[in-house]
């Protein structure tokens, strides 16, 4: 049966307004088993033709049968299907990837096959071509005749039915292009067909059959007359070899296998590595914009969880009364000059609900705290002794003040962590004397800590019963706050309006009239705390989103560059059987690698970031699991949505147009 068979095969050019005819109605007919030799001056249509004849090409017009198969009007994806599995190549310049091993380039074509054993037959391939000893060097550290044998041994990974070689020895010396050409008679005695197309007659004379073209037509067909060429037949005749047939496994490309996955990893690691300057600058946008993701979310986190600590310090179920501030016109005036809060609100307060548990009542200040040589300034708080469990401030060493002493005006003080490592260091506190504003207290207890929050440190500050407060240390004849605890979360709602009804019916307020105090639920606060802290979390997530768009665009004109500087690869990957999804799947992954790497470093930066903000600013941050995946997957995210289109163009590219690129 005829393996190939070519019918009125053309083939021309668009140049500028005029059409270059190369091929004009050529005819050909290969039987399956020869040994053909394809001749003709330069410019007569010869490499064309192999172009064609190999599916790196396409005829303008006319059939092109191969093993009985109408191959002319295939799919890009079904021709290389077709070139990976039954055709071999065998180029004038070699086309190795220059930056992988011998073996690593005879095992491609194996790859997009999904061939099995991939390693061993191309070791095994190696040693019969006589490179056994050279399979982990490179193509430099290669003569030009083992490159070439290397390009024939990769030619055959895939046990194919014909190998098309173009000026296959037109690079060597002689001695070498004599191996050559014996390794491709030995294949011929193994049943391969051989097609070479060559301009030296001496070439040609190994073939067995010679066909010579002119402006794109068969001008002559005939047997090679040399007896070399009888030898190299073998007495083998075409009949004698076992008709060959385009299986529907043949035609449609395979899926994806691991192995091509870890071929795209390589790839891109290679790439990677040759250009490294080039794919840090370009991975720095990312870095930058990960790192900003990472910082802001701490942040964000490490806010969110202050506000929880902060407020569950200052009790559950807590209600806060202020003394309102009048508004004319729009502005606001000075809190406490529209109502104040005395002791009598806070004993009205505490009978007002049912629903009610404990009342406290507060007042604060600032004083200068003395112990010995050291002095410091804190924050002073007033209280009742139900201070202590409304707001989680039982303390960790001592007592708290008992009733007797607030209204005995007993000056005793508990201290917070902060004034204790002032004043006291390493030292037990509790039974001494301190001065606070020149007067002497004793110090009963020690508050536990509370922690930094806000614009002021919870743990500055000292606590005195309210009465000693008011009437012996700031002077106050009002409070600044009363705050009452509710029996549950349902409870808050109604005591509010109990407490509003009271306040407002003490205060003499007519029902046009707004309050002139004001009533803050701790879960409002929160919700407000937290809104502004969402706000600031999304301001820095624009400028983090900003700084992957500028990374995303910087990967994306490094890939367009890449594409641009390996068209001859691509092309060369297409020639052994890289489908278009093949070649989309690998720049993807190359782009998306460069910005997984850059990830992990802006990770890195900004996990040190945030430690550096905590260290240094003092400010709570929190790193979590979740922000590093997410800050992880986005930045791959943004590799493949900016990598998409450099990509899609590699893979557009037709084999034969990036063979010819320079």
């Amino acid at each position: 049966m005829a393996l190939i068979e070519l019918h009125d095969i053309t083939r021309s050019y668009r140049m500028g307004e005029e059409e270059l005819k190369i091929l004009k109605g050529l005819d050909l007919v290969i039987e399956e088993g020869e040994f053909a030799a394809i001749m003709g001056p330069s410019g007569s249509g010869k490499s064309t033709l192999l172009q064609i004849l190999g599916m790196l090409d396409k005829p303008t017009s006319g059939s092109y049968r191969l093993a009985g198969k109408d191959v002319a009007r295939l799919g890009e994806d079904e021709a290389a299907a077709i070139r990976s599995r039954f055709i071999g190549f065998v180029f004038q310049m070699f086309n190795l990837l220059s930056r992988t091993s011998a073996l690593e380039n005879v095992m491609l074509p194996m790859i997009y096959s999904g061939a099995a054993m991939r390693e061993e037959r191309s070791r095994d391939l190696l040693r019969e071509v006589g490179l056994g000893d050279r399979v982990e060097h490179k193509p430099n550290q290669l003569s030009g005749g083992q490159q070439q044998r290397v390009a024939i041994a990769r030619a055959m990974a895939n046990h194919p039915k014909v190998v098309f070689a173009d000026e296959p020895t037109g690079n060597l010396a002689t001695d070498q292009s004599a191996e050559i050409l014996d390794y491709l008679k030995l294949l011929n005695r193994g049943g391969v067909t051989v097609v070479i197309v060559t301009h030296d007659p001496e070439v040609a004379a190994h073939a067995r059959r010679i066909i010579r073209i002119r402006d794109g037509l068969v001008v002559s067909d005939s047997a090679a007359g040399s007896a070399e060429a009888g030898a190299g037949a073998s007495g083998k005749t075409a009949t004698s070899v076992k008709p060959s047939r385009l299986t529907p496994a043949l035609v449609h490309p395979a899926g994806s296998s691991l192995a091509e996955f870890r071929e795209y990893w390589a790839s891109a690691a290679r790439a990677m590595a040759a250009n490294k300057v080039r794919s840090g600058l370009s991975m720095l946008g990312i870095l930058i914009g990960v790192a900003a993701v990472i910082a802001m979310l701490a942040l964000g986190k490490g806010a969110q969880r202050s506000i929880e600590a902060q407020l569950a310090s200052l009790g559950s179920n807590l209600v806060m009364v202020m003394p309102g501030s009048p508004s004319s016109r729009g502005v606001r005036g000075e809190r406490g000059s529209a109502s104040r809060l005395d002791l009598d609100d806070l004993k009205a307060i505490a009978k007002a609900s049912p629903r009610i548990k404990a009342v406290d009542g507060n007042v604060s200040g600032s004083v200068q705290i003395v112990y010995g040589g050291k002095n410091a300034n804190t924050q002073v708080t007033g209280a009742t002794p139900v201070y202590a469990s409304m707001r989680n401030s039982q303390p960790y060493y001592g007592r708290f003040f008992t009733e007797e002493e607030n209204e005995r005006l007993s000056r005793v003080v508990l201290l917070g962590q902060t004034v204790v490592t002032n004043l006291f260091g390493a030292e037990n506190p509790v039974g001494k004397t301190v001065k606070l504003n020149r007067i002497s207290f004793q110090v009963i207890g020690i508050l536990p800590a509370k922690g930094g929050g806000g614009f002021r440190d919870q743990d500055d500050m000292v606590l005195v019963p309210l009465r000693t407060a008011m009437r012996r240390l700031v002077g106050k004849k009002y409070l600044n706050s009363i705050a009452f605890e509710c029996a549950g979360p349902d409870a808050i709602a109604p005591a509010m309006a109990d407490v509003r009804t009271l306040m407002r019916r003490r205060n003499k307020l007519p029902e046009w009239k707004e309050d002139d105090f004001d009533l803050r639920n701790m879960a409002e606060f929160q919700a407000a705390l937290e809104g502004t802290t969402k706000t600031f979390a999304t301001l820095l997530g624009i400028v983090a989103a900003i700084s992957l768009l500028v990374g995303g665009i910087g990967i994306m004109n490094i890939m367009l560059v890449s594409v641009s500087e390996r068209t001859r690869e691509i092309g060369l990957r297409k020639a052994l059987g890289a489908t278009r999804r093949a070649i989309l799947s690998q720049f993807l992954m190359e782009s998306a690698s460069l910005a997984a790497l850059g990830g992990v470093i802006g990770i890195l930066l900004g996990g040190g970031v945030s430690l550096a903000i905590s260290k240094f600013a003092g400010w709570a941050v929190v790193v979590s699991p979740q922000s590093v995946a997410m800050a992880f997957l986005f930045s791959a995210g943004v590799g493949v949505v900016f990598g998409y289109w450099p990509a899609r163009r590699a893979s557009l590219l037709s084999p034969i147009e990036a063979l010819r690129y320079e």
